[in-house]
């Protein structure tokens, strides 16, 4: 078996859930999952963010939900995006609460569901992704109602929650607007909903009946520094092992394109993980490195697909010892927010970005 693996901290989820529940209390807490739980298993994180308090959970697909539910995971789950008419049944088997916007997809619903089914109406209120037009989800808010289903929530999402304010507000005003003309009309719905991890942190009156935590609840922040009093700890830590050590001589240049020099006589380690599994080939020439022993190292050469060369100089380093790419070691650590920053990347893609050949392990 190849000595590389991705850590997982279940208790750090827990307590970020946690945390993220307190800040925002009473509103409920829905912990977003979609996307394999943001690389770090949708299972376990799942089951981890129940556990933290979470309310509801989240995912992006059907078959994401299908997964859960397979898995015994119980309670509500959102369908953050509208699902296509031909999957309805598969919504309603696995008891998934959809997202609707519009009137196609709710008829197709209102056909297999039975009555009374809950159904959130997402509102565009300036992401511009998907959702209905704020004229027209009166109109489809009603029509839930007269098929026999529940309008059992209105949302929208935010597009510039990390560093709009103004935006933000005038976002939250208009989901406000909207649900104050409902009521007039006699239309209800059980709860409202708005902010993502940035919204939820940094704006206490758009926090509603329900905040989505999406990149919070692994750990992460939205924008580096992002409210720091609430404490948040890195869930994910990527681990491989030295695989091969050879003394080089000055001037040689180990790896794909040849593109670093070595400045002197020095040892380069081997580590059996490469851009297959999520590591960037960019990630070395940006001036990214490993830890060994507590120590960083820059990378020797070019990533390549299954490895990656490390200059350890003359530090005694050996085979099978171990490698950390992101997260601690000793008093030394590489965050998200390093590699993103080193990339130009957001902290998102880079945990998105470990694919299924390396394996998960669980621990907390």
């Amino acid at each position: 078996m190849r000595p590389t693996w991705i850590e997982i901290d279940l208790g750090a989820i827990r307590e970020n859930v946690a945390a993220i529940g307190a800040a925002v209390a009473p509103a409920a807490v829905c912990a977003v999952v979609k996307a394999d739980g943001y690389g770090h298993g949708d299972v376990p994180v799942a089951e981890a963010a129940q556990e933290g308090g979470a309310d509801w959970l989240a995912v992006a697909l059907v078959a994401e939900g299908a997964r859960l539910r397979e898995a015994g995971i119980e309670g509500p789950i959102l369908l953050l995006s509208e699902p296509f008419p031909e999957e309805v049944p598969e919504i309603v088997r696995w008891e998934l609460t959809p997202t609707v916007y519009r009137e196609s997809f709710l008829e197709a619903l209102v056909a297999v569901a039975p009555a009374g089914y809950p159904v959130h109406l997402k509102v565009d209120t300036g992401m511009h992704r998907v959702g209905a037009d704020p004229a027209e989800a009166g109109r489809l808010a009603a029509l839930v109602e007269q098929r026999g289903l529940v309008l059992q929530g209105v949302w929208t999402h935010f597009a510039v929650s990390e560093e709009d304010a103004a935006y933000t507000e005038e976002q939250a005003q208009r989901l406000l607007g909207l649900a104050g003309g409902l009521a007039g009309s006699g239309i209800v719905p059980l709860m409202l909903h708005a902010s993502n991890t940035a919204g939820a942190l940094g704006y206490p009156g758009a926090r509603l009946d329900m905040v989505r935590a999406g990149i919070g609840m692994y750990g992460l922040r939205p924008a580096p520094g992002y409210h720091p009093e609430v404490r948040l700890r890195p869930a994910m830590r990527v681990v491989s092992h030295v695989s091969y050590l050879q003394r080089l001589p000055a001037g040689e240049r180990p790896s794909y394109g040849r593109v670093r020099p070595l400045a002197a006589e020095s040892t380069v380690a081997t580590v059996p993980i490469g851009y297959a599994d999520g590591v960037p080939r960019s990630l070395g020439p940006a001036g990214g490195g490993v830890l060994i022993r507590g120590r960083r190292y820059p990378f020797a050469g070019n990533v390549t697909m299954d490895q990656i060369v490390v200059d350890v100089g003359d530090d005694p380093v050996e085979v099978g010892d171990e490698v950390v790419l992101l997260g601690a070691q000793g008093a030394e650590e590489i965050t998200a927010e390093e590699w993103a920053e080193r990339l130009g990347l957001i902290v998102y893609e880079v945990v998105c970005g470990f694919g299924p050949r390396i394996p998960r392990r669980y621990h907390g």
